[in-house]
Order: C-alpha cells, then sequence, then structure tokens
C-alpha cells in the first residue's frame, strides 16, 4: 500500500491509502459494494443512537450526534435509492472484519473515561477510513454520478470524523486523546497492511 501525502495525513490522520485495486474490484461489484455502504450507514445511524443511549448524561454529545443519526440515516436511504435505480438488490448484511478488529483494540477495562476516549476514537477512525474510501471511489470510478455521488459522502464522513475527535477533546484531556489517538492509528495501519484487498466491501 502506497504512503498518503501529508495533506491527507493532516486531514484525516491515516497512515496508509487503500490499495488502488480496490477501486477496479468495486467497480464491478456494484451491487455487493453498494449493499456493503447502505449497511455501513445503518451501522452508523445505530452507533451514535448507542453512544447517545449510554451517554445520556453529557449533552454536547447527546446534542452533537442526534442530528449525525439523521444525516446517516438519510445516506442508508440514499444508497438504497441508488440501488432500485439500478435495479440492483440490497443484499444480506454481513461481518466487517475491518470494523471487528477495531472493537478487538477497544479498552475492556479501565476508567468509564478511558472506554469513552476509545468508543469516540473508533468511530472517529472508521468516519476516516470510510472518508479516505469515498474520496478513492469518487477519483477512480468511470461513472460520473457515481463520482459525484461519492464525493458528497467523502465529504460528509470528513466532518464526521472531526467531530468524534472534538467530543473526545470536551470530555477527556487533549494529551490523553492524542496519546491514544497515535496508538489507533498505529494500529490501524497494521490492521490495513494485513487485510484482504476486496471489491464488495467498503472497508
Amino acid at each position: 500500500m502506497e504512503t498518503l501525502s501529508q495533506d491527507t495525513k493532516n486531514i484525516l490522520g491515516l497512515r496508509l491509502v487503500t490499495d488502488p485495486r480496490w477501486v477496479d474490484l468495486a467497480a464491478i461489484s456494484l451491487e455487493e459494494i453498494l449493499t456493503d455502504h447502505a449497511w455501513c450507514e445503518q451501522k452508523a445511524a445505530s452507533s451514535c443512537i448507542s453512544l447517545i443511549q449510554k451517554y445520556n448524561d453529557k449533552e454536547e454529545l447527546v446534542n452533537e450526534l442526534s442530528p449525525i443519526v439523521t444525516e446517516e440515516w438519510g445516506h442508508f436511504r440514499q444508497v438504497i435509492a441508488e440501488l432500485q435505480k439500478r435495479n440492483l438488490k440490497l443484499g444480506k448484511q454481513r461481518k466487517d472484519e475491518y470494523v471487528n478488529k477495531l472493537l478487538d483494540f477497544q479498552k475492556k477495562g479501565g476508567s468509564p473515561e478511558e472506554r469513552l476516549l476509545d468508543q469516540l476514537l473508533t468511530m472517529a477512525l472508521i468516519e476516516a477510513r470510510s472518508c479516505e474510501r469515498f474520496k478513492r471511489l469518487s477519483e477512480g470510478l468511470d461513472d460520473k454520478y457515481l463520482k459525484n455521488f461519492y464525493r458528497k459522502f467523502m465529504e460528509s464522513e470528513a466532518g464526521h470524523y472531526t467531530l468524534f475527535i472534538n467530543l473526545a477533546d470536551a470530555y477527556i484531556n487533549k494529551e490523553k486523546v492524542r496519546k491514544r489517538w497515535k496508538e489507533w492509528i498505529a494500529y490501524e495501519t497494521n490492521v490495513m497492511k494485513d487485510m484482504e484487498v476486496r471489491g464488495d466491501r467498503i472497508h
């Protein structure tokens, strides 16, 4: 995998970009990639709801994530509409190996603050990687409509990544956030190195 440009590093914090072969594989697996994308949006909405339920006493978190739930669900509906427009079917939800590996890295013990931090940084990392993947699709697909389609998703995910980092800063010492974020980035880099290149998955 090639190294990210400095600009992309600064924006997303990631160290590696997606293997360029992924876009070519995705282009010939549109039903699968759109299906997986739809379920990713659904899971993002559900994850935000879970955070709101768990941390309902944190007013800023509730206020910031409530509209994200609506936005992510709207994205789910957009992808469903795109599938239908192309006479494609929404397939079954499948396990997300990438996300599951990230969940394995979350601290299972520790203080409530540490657990909150890991949950927020997990969400930030998923949004950052999704943004990077959508950028790849917006630049590498031949279908002009889908290029624009994914450009809009890319911009949205970049904003969500920043939101989760900002929420971590709002509730936790910034030095702790930056230290743990570096650990997450190093871990995610190794995950990406070991991941099989598949065109039927967003992650």
